[in-house]
């Protein structure tokens, strides 16, 4: 004879004892079947050399340190899922940042400030809430060179337009529908949180994103009220009042902004043992506020607006060791005429599947007059603003996943 315990088989006959064991086994089994939780990371270290890093106004030294995090963001992060019946499942994650060197929390010193949402999935689609990615980030951050080969390094000059991931959303409601035919669209909304007002400090995004054999698509729109505030005032204590956009003169003159606008698209298409791709943005930071504050230290008035377009090729030499090389302009224009032009190559050795080894050169050098109303210097994104109008780094380091 046999007796059901939560839909698995359990033998009567068996000594009470084997009974014992092979029922818990079996429930054990069938929790595990329903739901799971993943712990995961990537440590990410290495050598740093930076050119003319700015010391004092005027004054560049050359730089040689440690860093944590350029090709990927070193983190730990738990990922669960539960299906709770009906052809829907709980899901979440919590995903920390941290810099392998000192320990301290990234994201501006937040506990989870990678990630961290709860939401359900059906048939039908996604809906997770809490602090997420944007659907910009969600569908053309994967395409960036930035992503696959560059680093933070080698993203748009001070991230302008958000596609290395610096910012994330807080507050935040984000649907992403099924794949259907290779293709598939998200949509978030932040609440402001303001009382009487909401429409202050909002954000609302959308993305659609194709993938299909050799060929990757994705585009998106992110628009963000007092992104000062709701967008990059996210660190643990910035303040309305404090200048949260960076130290990079590329845009930390336009914190004053009302509304900041991201459209952004890209492409990667594989031919053989190569991948070629293509990435396209416009940033506009609108309504500045004409006085000149701390927020707006030369006084910048209208729309400040930035145009960037990418080429990247990468080529796999070898089941192991990958190439690759991208070239950007970005052009500042409206209440500046900033221009910077960058170049990046890369290699990258893989030794396993959870570990390899890099090796990044950037380049940028800058033209014209920047967000703080003086002479453009270069500013590698991420690193300490250069004392002229070019900069270099060199990386190399080592990366673990787990």
């Amino acid at each position: 004879m046999k007796e059901q315990v939560q839909g698995r088989t359990c033998l009567k006959h068996l000594p009470l004892a084997g009974v014992a064991v092979a029922c818990t086994l079996a429930i054990v089994s069938e929790a595990h079947a329903q739901s799971s939780v993943t712990l995961y990371g990537i440590i990410d270290e290495g050598v740093n050399y930076t050119s003319n890093v700015q010391t004092s106004p005027g004054n560049g030294h050359n730089l040689f340190n440690l860093s944590s995090g350029i090709l990927s963001g070193s983190r730990w992060g738990l990922r669960g899922v539960e299906d709770v019946g009906g052809g829907m499942k709980a899901v979440f994650v919590l995903e920390s940042g941290f810099d392998v060197n000192n320990g301290r929390m990234g994201q501006g010193s937040l506990e989870f400030g990678r990630q961290a949402y709860v939401g359900l999935a059906t048939n039908f689609g996604t809906i997770t809430l809490g602090r997420q990615y944007d659907p910009v980030v969600d569908y053309v951050h994967a395409l960036m060179p930035s992503a696959m080969f560059s680093g933070s390094i080698g993203a748009h000059p001070a991230d302008v337009d958000n596609l290395n991931n610096a910012n994330r959303v807080n507050n935040a409601i984000k649907y992403r529908t099924v794949t259907l035919n290779g293709w598939s669209a998200e949509g978030l909304y932040s609440f402001g949180g303001v009382p009487g007002s909401v429409g202050a400090n909002q954000i609302w995004s959308m993305g659609v994103g194709y993938s299909s054999g050799p060929l990757n698509i994705g585009a998106g729109y992110l628009n963000a009220r007092n992104p000062n505030a709701s967008f990059f005032g996210t660190a643990v204590g910035a303040t309305a009042a404090s200048n949260n956009f960076g130290s990079s003169p590329v845009i930390n003159g336009y914190a004053s902004a009302q509304t900041e606008q991201i459209i952004g698209a890209g492409a990667t298409y594989a031919i053989g043992r190569a991948t070629l791709g293509a990435i396209y943005s416009n940033t506009k930071f609108k309504n500045l506020s004409g006085t000149a504050s701390i927020l707006n230290p030369a006084g910048a008035s209208g729309t400040a607006t930035f145009n960037s377009a990418e080429l990247d090729f990468q080529y796999q030499l070898t089941p192991a060791l990958s190439v690759g090389a991208a070239y950007s302009y970005t052009k500042n224009s409206g209440a500046h005429d900033a221009s910077y032009h960058q170049g990046a190559l890369a290699a990258n050795y893989a030794v396993s599947k959870r570990t390899d080894f890099y090796l990044i050169s950037v380049l940028q050098h800058a033209s014209g007059t920047d967000s703080t109303g003086h002479a453009a210097r270069a500013s590698l994104n991420g690193l300490t603003p250069s004392s002229s109008n070019q900069q270099a780094a060199v990386r190399f380091a080592v990366r673990h996943k787990f």
